[in-house]
């Protein structure tokens, strides 16, 4: 017999040093701009080392949008540490007078030909990750690959999974225990994520610029010279205009066991799409994208919420899943924080270490495909109008407003931080939820209606407003202390990075079309 959450929660309480030493990790991503808020033009700075190969400082879709890594770290402090040096040595090194854009969507941009797709070297899989880009970007439109966000990486403590075992009544072998948990966190994420875009989506508005030659049915607003908005959006990031695809529906991933998500995901690959095709593959000799298939590869399908495995060699995410299951989990529907100089804040860290831990230890269904087409449904809803007032969601059934099921989380969340706070000298998670839990009946004190709320009383356009954080961030950034790391590392780094590239090209015995094809044939093995 199922047992409820606060027979669940009881168990937990009499094992509470299982929630000690979560992993965490944050990737965090910022464009480049010029002092006057436009898109950088320059290249990767120096002092960043290789792209393709430094372990702190990379780029992600554009040569521009700059993607911060912390380490994993076992507690918040040290997490934070990390990516306050990584911050750092950044803001001292950032060259032309640029600062980091602190916002998810992107500074004003006249022509998407401004926008230079990532540039990896001369090695095949540096060719590989800007021939990607190549067919992101035709695709999608350019625009799209300047879009910024924070992912938060999330694994549970070893000693967790004896716990879930008792919680669950399950008797697994060790691996394929810790994949059917994550698996349980990651059906229950899409159920309850809608949660995270409400309380810390910051994207109610963007420039014009973005949707220039866009056809949307959005009825926006518009405020000073170029800002749109809708009224009560939380994050427009997620929403159809953003980093989602709303073709990939159709594609039917299942998270309901290991095999059946890893099976749904080759199939996908396999999937051609006539739209792609179109484009074809190769236009004057160059790539024009990898392949005519609805995914070119498996880092093309968009989701909230992802299973992940540190590969080994030149093994796909597939591979690596299939060889040794589930590691960890990473969290990508966050917005970047505007209100804070790195992009995230100890008290969301706090508010998700507890969230996704509930999600572990409450019930979790298989999914259908019309549940997990409705659960869709509902983060779309809370993108694009989350803050109205009277919003109901359906779930399971149950029809109630965005307040009544803030207030039945936010209670089960307060219990359980308490049994958080039991392993600790602060009360930093209670302190955490109570803070937030308010949220849910107030939205104006969301982020999302904060920013909307300084725009309004300014009377002016988002991007002003945020060159103005950003220089004042680069201030603070530069002024401030390293925790953990030095200049002698970051430069140590720098220097590693790039004798790794030159390793990884003049090791390279394939051409580039030979290469691919390898790549290819090697991915479709299990």
């Amino acid at each position: 017999m199922s047992l409820d959450f606060q027979q669940r929660l009881t168990i937990i309480g009499q094992q509470s040093e299982s929630l000690i030493g979560f992993g965490r990790g944050i990737e965090r991503e910022a464009l480049r701009v010029n002092s006057d808020g436009k898109l950088s033009q320059y290249g990767h700075p120096y002092a960043f080392g290789s792209a393709l190969c430094h372990q702190s400082i990379t780029i992600d879709f554009s040569e521009s949008l700059l993607e911060f890594i912390t380490p994993v770290a076992k507690d918040s402090d040290q997490l934070f540490a990390y990516l306050n040096d990584i911050h750092h040595y950044a803001a001292k090194n950032l060259e032309n007078n640029e600062t980091l854009w602190p916002i998810s969507m992107p500074c004003f941009v006249e022509n998407e030909d401004e926008i230079e797709l990532g540039q990896y070297g001369s090695s095949n899989v540096g060719l590989m990750k800007t021939a990607y880009r190549q067919g992101l970007k035709n695709r999608y439109g350019g625009m799209m690959q300047i879009i910024s966000g924070v992912h938060y990486n999330f694994s549970l403590p070893e000693s967790f999974w004896s716990t879930w075992s008792e919680i669950q009544g399950l008797d697994l072998p060790a691996e394929d225990l810790k994949s059917a948990g994550y698996l349980g966190i990651i059906r229950n994420y899409f159920k309850y994520g809608w949660v995270i875009p409400f309380l810390f989506g910051a994207s109610p508005a963007l420039c014009e610029s973005f949707v220039q030659g866009k056809k949307t049915d959005f009825k926006f607003k518009k405020i000073g010279k170029g800002t749109i908005y809708l009224p009560y959006a939380t994050s427009l990031r997620l929403s159809d205009l953003g980093y989602t695809n709303s073709g990939h529906s159709s594609l039917k991933i299942s998270y309901n066991s290991l095999e059946e998500y890893l099976d749904s995901v080759r199939q996908a690959l396999r999937k051609k799409s006539p739209k792609f095709k179109k484009l074809g593959i190769k236009k004057d000799n160059k790539y024009v994208q990898l392949n005519d298939n609805v995914l070119q590869i498996e880092n093309e399908l968009y989701t909230s919420i992802r299973p992940k495995r540190v590969h080994q060699g030149n093994e796909t995410p597939s591979q690596a899943l299939r060889s040794r299951g589930i590691e960890y989990i990473e969290i990508r529907s966050l917005d970047v924080n505007p209100f804070s100089k790195v992009g995230i804040t100890e008290e969301q860290v706090n508010f998700l270490d507890l969230f996704l831990t509930w999600c572990a230890i409450i019930p979790s269904e298989e999914i259908s495909e019309l549940q997990s087409s409705h659960f869709a449904d509902n983060l779309n809803k809370i993108v694009t109008e989350g803050r109205k007032p009277g919003l109901q969601l359906e779930i399971d059934g149950c029809e109630q407003t965005v307040a009544q099921w803030g207030e039945w989380l936010t209670a089960q969340l307060k219990e359980l931080a308490t049994v958080f706070d039991k392993n600790g000298k602060s009360l930093r998670y209670q302190q955490a939820i109570a803070h937030i839990a308010p949220r849910f009946a107030a939205p104006e004190l969301t982020s999302s209606a904060r920013i909307l709320q300084i725009i309004k009383e300014k009377n002016t356009d988002n991007g002003p407003l945020a060159l103005s954080l950003s220089k004042t961030y680069k201030a603070e950034l530069i002024a401030q202390e390293y925790q953990i790391w030095s200049d002698q590392h970051f430069e140590q780094e720098k220097l590693n990075s790039l004798q790794k590239q030159q390793k990884i090209e003049n090791a390279d015995t394939l051409n580039f079309d030979q290469y691919l094809q390898q790549y290819f044939i090697q991915s479709e093995k299990k």
